[in-house]
This record gives C-alpha cells, structure tokens and sequence, in this order.
C-alpha cells in the first residue's frame, strides 16, 4: 500500500480527523508542559469521539500512587512513561472494551516533561509515547520517543508538545505502515530550531519489519537529531540516559568490517583510559561511532549514499562483540566534545589513530569558524577531555604524537596540550597490526583471497562467512 504523506494538513486537521474518526477512542495523561496535546484535541472540536479520559499528575506523591515508585528516581524518564502507558491502557481495556471492543481501536497516550522554567537554567526535554491498537480487539502497539525541546521560551515549549503529540498519534493510525512517512510527519508544523528527536522506537507485531536501528539512522540522516544511539542487544537507547553522570571513552571508525586494528584500539584504548586518576572505572560507558559521512559510499556519479543493508551489516558486527553504538552528523572531533559535554560533566578519552590527530591540526578545516583552530581547540580540549593516539607505520618509521611535525605556527599550541596532558600516545598496542591497511582487509575479503581470516577477531570472520557481507561470496581462493 502506497502511503503519501500529506505536508499540508496542519495540526488542527490532524486532531479534527481523530475526533471524527469513530473507530478512534482513548486517554490521555501528560505531566509537564502543560496538557498541550488533549488541549489540541478539545479545542479542534468533536472531542468527545476520541477523548475517554484526560489527566495529569503534577505532585510526586500523586505520581506514585497512581503509577508506582520508580527505581529511576528521575519523573521525566522513559521508565515513568512506560509506567504510565501500562496503567493508562489497562484502565481503557478493562472500562470500555466490552462495550465497545468489536468496533474500537483503543489507545493511551502518555506524556512526562521538563519545559523551561522561570529562570532558564534547565534544558526542556521529555518523553511521549501511544500505545494502541492497528484493528478492533487486537495486540497493542507501542511507539515511544524522546524529544529536546529548543525554543527559548516555556510556552513555545508547551505549543511544541502539543504539536508533536497531534503528529505522533496521527502517524500512528494513518502513517502506520511506511515508518519514513511515519518519520517525517512527525516535524509537520515543527521546524529543527524548535525540537529534536534522538530517539525512537517502535514495537509490536504490527511494527515486526521495523528495524528500529534503522531508525536511529533515519534520525540522524533526516536532521531531527544530531546523534542517535543503540546498544549491543541493537535496542535504541536515549543517550542522555545512557550516559549521564558517566565517564565516556569513543572510538570513532567506518568498521568495514571491524578488523583485529579497531578491536586493539578499543581495547588499548580502554586500558590507558582506566589509568587516569580521576577516572571512576565503575562508571565508564565506551562507544564506538559511525558517522554518517563514514556510512556513505559514492557512485560512478560521485553521489553519496548510505546503503542500509550494509549499515546493519556493520552495526551487527558491533553489537555482537558488546558494542554501544553511536551514529552521529559530527564529522569535525570537537563537535562530537561539545555534544557529549552537554550530557556528562565527567572525564571525556577520545581513541583516534594519527591520521586523525594530523587532520584535528589541519587548519583548513575550520576556515568556516570565527575564531579558526582556536575555536575549535577551545571546544576539544575543554575541560576533562582527553586524546589518545594509535600509532600509524609509515615508509618504516612510528607515527606518534611525539613525531608530529607541524607548522611552526601551531607548535607552542601543540606543546602546551602535551604539557597539560591533553594528548597522550597508546603504547601498548599489537606491533602486528601497524602492517595492516583496512582498505586493503577489505579488498581481501571481497576477493576471496586466502588468509584474510587472520586480519579480523573470531566472531567476525563467522559472521560474513554465514552472511556473506561486505562483497564476501564464497570460499577463499586456493593458492
């Protein structure tokens, strides 16, 4: 079925058309913000043939009585939400599904935020969710998401809900069974500036060819988000709930396919980020990151693309060695630094090898920047951030930080972060993998050659063994 996503058709017409469809029926509860979304609803008029019930619960104590305490004792979580969407749906099922079960398709929608307060010190963000039915008396459907809210202003804040909460229970009735469309609606009447959303996840049978990292992907390639994250069961995570109050350590790479080089970056990576004194092993989240610019391959054309299947193809690989997966629109280091600031106060180790760390001194790459490197470097290096470089072998000589050349304009910059112990060297590392080039890995494996095993862990090699990845087609070639 073609579904086409109608860009014209404004809010006020999207909850005109639930309240007058009579299959439609349900509750609404929403903390923070305002009642922004049953407000839409009741003021589009012919309210009474969707709304059951609407309510919130303001008052922590109000809040788990009717919902329960919460092992996170954080009221805007998805922990909250979910709780509220078992309660709230449980409530229309056992009072109206006798009566009108046959004819209904029922639904709960929950919603828990933190808008702007009066002196601006917060950031507005919150969860929303729809659980619902796809026909009369059957399984239900959930769809979650975690939103930020950006507008400088607590009622533009609560408008914004609003309106999302119109596009999310719209999609999900109408857009159910193309997600892109599905995706893309939800911004109807919203702009970038005004929301981001960097986290989705759809679940029931209805949703079974819905590949939720997926979508993570379509977050970030669509612009609702500038980094989405999943983790090594490959379930979308919130990555402020992932790595809030944690000591971060990212290894960034295209991992095409992830060989024996990245596993040891990781791991050597890791190993010197744990010696640092003001580092708390107990709280360390490691992730690894794909960019998009490292997910696309180019045509014959020069046109850039991102194949999917070969997105999920490295993405399994990651997961299955315990990976936490980033996917970001951060192709400049100190862009990723200042994202993960915003969400952890705690030390930030970034593992780079040291074509990377030639590419951060490249001043041409910040010409667009007022304040060119500076500004950059300002942002990088930023309080407890750290740089750890894997060597590189070149023409037989170690590339490391202590054998950088630079301009002589950038030399007393460099020697001041190696004084303040913001650049340090990875030593060690396998001396083994100093002779490998990973596009060449690559290349062995799309040829078949034999030995190509040897350059990638265990998992790895059974992996596009039994799936045939990366160009691998068959048995290797016997020499």
């Amino acid at each position: 079925m073609n579904i086409i996503h109608n860009k014209d058709i404004g809010t006020k017409q999207k909850a005109l058309a639930i309240n007058l469809d009579p299959k439609i029926y349900g509750s609404f509860a929403e903390i923070g913000a305002g009642q922004d979304v049953a407000a839409n609803f009741f003021k589009a008029g012919a309210a009474a043939g969707t709304i059951a019930k609407t309510m919130s619960a303001y008052d922590m104590v109000f809040s788990d009585a009717i919902y329960g305490a919460q092992l996170v004792k954080r009221y805007v979580s998805e922990q909250r939400l979910i709780s509220m969407l078992n309660h709230e749906y449980s409530l229309v099922m056992e009072r109206l599904s006798a009566q009108r079960g046959d004819s209904t398709t029922f639904f709960a929608f929950s919603g828990t935020f933190s808008a702007l307060n009066y002196y601006k010190t917060n950031e507005g963000h919150g969860w929303m969710g729809l659980r619902f039915q796809m026909e009369p008396n059957g399984e239900f459907h959930d769809v979650v998401l975690h939103v930020k809210l950006l507008d400088n202003d607590n009622n533009l804040q609560q408008q914004a809900v609003g309106v999302l909460g119109v596009n999310l229970i719209y999609a999900c009735f109408y857009y159910a069974q193309n997600p892109v469309v599905f995706l893309h609606s939800l911004m109807d009447d919203l702009t970038k500036d005004r929301i981001q959303i960097d986290m989705i996840r759809f679940e029931g049978p209805g949703f079974s060819k819905v590949d939720n990292r997926l979508m993570s992907l379509h977050l970030v390639k669509f612009g609702f988000s500038d980094a989405a994250v999943f983790g090594p069961d490959g379930k979308n995570l919130q990555p402020s709930e992932v790595l809030y109050k944690k000591h971060v350590m990212v290894v960034r790479g295209r991992f095409r396919p992830l060989i024996n080089v990245h596993l040891d970056m990781i791991n050597t990576g890791v190993e010197k980020f744990l010696e640092e004194p003001d580092v708390d092993k107990e709280r360390v989240s490691v992730i690894t990151e794909l960019t998009l610019q490292a997910l696309k391959e180019r045509d014959a054309d020069d046109n850039a693309e991102i194949d999917e299947k070969d997105f999920l193809d490295r993405v399994d690989i990651l997961c299955s060695l315990g990976q936490t997966v980033l996917i970001s629109n951060f192709h400049q280091y100190y862009k990723l630094v200042a994202y993960l600031s915003k969400i952890t106060r705690l030390k930030i180790g970034v593992v780079l090898g040291y074509p990377n760390l030639e590419y951060i001194f490249s001043e041409e790459h910040y010409k667009n920047l007022p304040g060119g490197i500076l500004e950059s470097f300002a942002t990088l290096f930023s309080r407890a951030v750290k740089l750890f470089i894997y060597p590189t072998l070149r023409n037989g000589e170690l590339c490391n930080s202590q054998k950088f050349s630079l301009p002589p304009n950038l030399i007393d910059l460099y020697e001041y972060l190696l004084a303040n112990n913001k650049i340090e060297d990875i030593t060690n590392y396998n001396e083994n993998n100093l002779q490998v080039d990973t596009d060449n890995v690559l290349h062995l494996i799309k040829s078949n050659e034999v030995g190509w095993e040897d350059y990638v862990p265990v998992e790895v090699a059974a992996m596009i063994k039994a799936r045939n990845l990366f160009g691998y087609a068959g048995h290797s070639k016997i020499e």
